[in-house]
């Protein structure tokens, strides 16, 4: 979705819809860290717990939505470092998806320079927050990747 008034360049977009090629749910695999995952969403979820058993419980998950409801859990502790590693954590799997995926990797690309925000309104971390006002982690995440990709491509 593009965006209106003040955000006229601005491409909303939806980190749970498995169609958009973009978002955390979207079902383009890739390889990390010694295992296959089937999302973005998988592993960011996975990688929130030190426990392997745990993490693999995550990986296995028959869809993104499971998998974030695994690592929603209240029953497991989280890694201590996760509020400082998280973001890293995100990049490092949409970067890893992309260079995996060309197609993904062109569709960030196609996006230009505008900016991209993750249009959740509940979440004021990753998203932009019902106003707007959110930090959209996820947004910036994308476009460091991208960002990453175009500086890559002039090099070569």
């Amino acid at each position: 979705m593009i965006g209106t008034g003040k955000d006229a360049d601005a491409i909303y977009l939806s980190r749970t819809d498995v169609n958009e090629p973009l978002s955390s749910f979207s079902r383009f695999g890739f390889f990390l860290d010694d295992a296959e995952w089937p999302s973005v969403e998988h592993y960011f979820q996975a990688l929130k717990f030190e426990d392997p058993k745990y993490r693999e419980v995550i990986r296995a998950a028959p869809h993104p939505r499971k998998a974030r409801k695994l690592g929603r859990s209240r029953f497991k502790k989280l890694r201590r470092d996760w509020k400082k590693v998280r973001r890293v954590v995100m990049t490092r799997a949409v970067y890893v998806r992309c260079r995996t995926h060309p197609e993904v990797a062109a569709r960030l690309l196609e996006t230009g320079e505008a900016r991209l925000v993750e249009s959740n309104a509940y979440d004021y971390y990753w998203g932009c927050g019902r106003d707007r006002r959110g930090n959209n982690t996820y947004g910036e995440v994308l476009m460091d990747v991208r960002r990453k990709l175009r500086e890559e491509a002039e090099r070569q």
